[in-house]
C-alpha cells in the first residue's frame, strides 16, 4: 500500500465520478480517511449501505471540516455556489479541485471565492460511462485515462504536483493545459459529438411511429453509439454546453461547414471527394488506436497491473 498523498479527502457530490474516487482512493491508499455528502437525503442513504466512505455527512460545510483535499464533484452550473458555501470552512492549506467537464467558467466561478492560504487547481478527469449514481462508480474509472488540470491564479506548484500524485494513484495519465485550451479540445472531442448524438436520437424520436419502431428493432452499431452517448446525465450536459458555449459554437460552426461540404459532394456525386475524407477520417480512427484510447473498458480492456502496483 501506497503512502497516502492525502490525509483526508472530502467529495462534494457521490454520483459516477464521486464513488469513483471514493473507490479508487481507498483501493490505492491514496487519502487515509475519505467522507462526503450529496444533495440527495436518498443517494447519501445509499452511499452509507455501500460503506465506500468513512463517513456522509448531511451538507458540504460539514464535509469539508478538516479536509486536505475538497473534490467538488457537482454540474458545472453549481460548482461557484458550492465554493462559495464551503470557503469560510475549508482548512488552511487545503487544495480545492474539481471533476468538470468546463474549465473556463468553473475558474471564473470557483476562484473568487478560494481563500488565502488555500490552493485551486481545475480538473477534469476524461472518463465515465453513460450511467449514474453512487452503483454506477468502480474503481477502475480512471485507469489508464486522461486527467486534465488547468492551473490559474489561485493555484501553486505544490498543489498541482500533489493533486498529479493524487490522479495517478487512482491510475491516470495527467496531462496539465490552459483553462481556454481546454475547453476548446473538448468541444470537438467531447461536446460536439455528444450534441450531435443528442440530435439524431431526437431525429428518431420525432419520426412516424411504425418508422421509429423500424429503426429501434434494426439499430446497427453507429446508432447503438450514438443512443449510449445520448443517454448520459441531461443535467450535466445542459450545464456543459451552456458553460462552454463559446468554444462550442467555434466548434459547431466549422462542423456545419464541413458537414455542408459532404452534402455538396454527394449530391454532386463526387466519390473522389467523399473517398479522399473517409481515408482521411479512417486514419485518425488508427490513430486513435494506436494511442490506446479505443474502447469504454475500465483500463481500455487491457488488464494492466494497477498503477498503485507500479508506483
Amino acid at each position: 500500500m501506497r503512502t497516502p498523498v492525502f490525509n483526508r479527502i472530502a467529495l462534494i457530490g457521490l454520483g459516477l465520478i464521486g464513488s469513483s474516487i471514493a473507490r479508487g482512493a481507498r483501493e490505492s491508499g491514496a487519502a487515509n480517511e475519505i467522507v462526503g455528502t450529496a444533495r440527495s437525503e436518498k443517494t447519501r442513504a445509499r452511499v452509507v449501505e455501500l460503506g465506500i466512505l468513512d463517513q456522509v455527512m448531511e451538507t458540504a460545510v460539514e464535509a469539508v471540516e478538516g479536509a486536505d483535499l475538497v473534490v467538488i464533484c457537482v454540474p458545472v452550473q453549481t460548482t461557484g455556489a458550492i465554493a462559495e458555501a464551503i470557503a469560510p470552512h475549508l482548512k488552511k492549506g487545503a487544495v480545492v479541485t474539481d471533476v468538470g467537464s468546463v474549465k473556463q467558467a468553473v475558474v471564473r466561478d470557483v476562484e473568487p471565492h478560494i481563500p488565502d492560504g488555500c490552493a485551486f487547481v481545475a480538473g477534469h478527469p476524461v472518463a465515465g460511462t453513460e450511467f449514474s449514481g453512487p452503483d454506477a462508480g468502480f474503481a477502475e474509472l480512471f485507469h489508464n485515462r486522461w486527467t486534465i488540470l488547468t492551473p490559474s491564479d489561485k493555484s501553486t506548484p505544490e498543489a498541482v504536483g500533489h493533486l498529479t500524485e493524487f490522479w495517478k494513484a487512482l491510475g491516470s495519465n495527467v496531462e496539465v493545459m490552459a483553462p481556454d485550451h481546454h475547453d476548446l479540445v473538448l468541444a470537438i472531442t467531447s461536446h460536439i459529438p455528444h450534441l450531435i448524438a443528442y440530435n439524431i436520437v431526437g431525429t428518431v424520436a420525432d419520426l412516424e411511429t411504425d418508422t421509429r419502431s423500424e429503426v429501434i428493432r434494426y439499430s446497427a452499431s453507429g446508432f447503438r453509439d450514438f443512443t449510449r452517448i445520448a443517454a448520459s446525465d441531461p443535467t450535466m450536459w445542459r450545464d456543459i454546453f451552456l458553460a462552454n458555449r463559446n468554444a462550442v459554437l467555434e466548434m459547431l460552426g466549422r462542423f456545419s461547414e464541413d458537414l455542408s461540404t459532404l452534402q455538396r459532394a454527394i449530391r454532386r456525386g463526387e466519390g473522389d471527394k467523399l473517398f479522399e475524407l473517409f481515408t482521411r477520417t479512417r486514419n485518425i480512427r488508427r490513430n486513435i488506436i494506436e494511442a490506446g484510447q479505443e474502447t469504454e473498458e475500465p483500463d481500455f480492456g487491457r488488464g494492466h497491473p494497477l498503477a498503485s502496483e507500479n508506483d
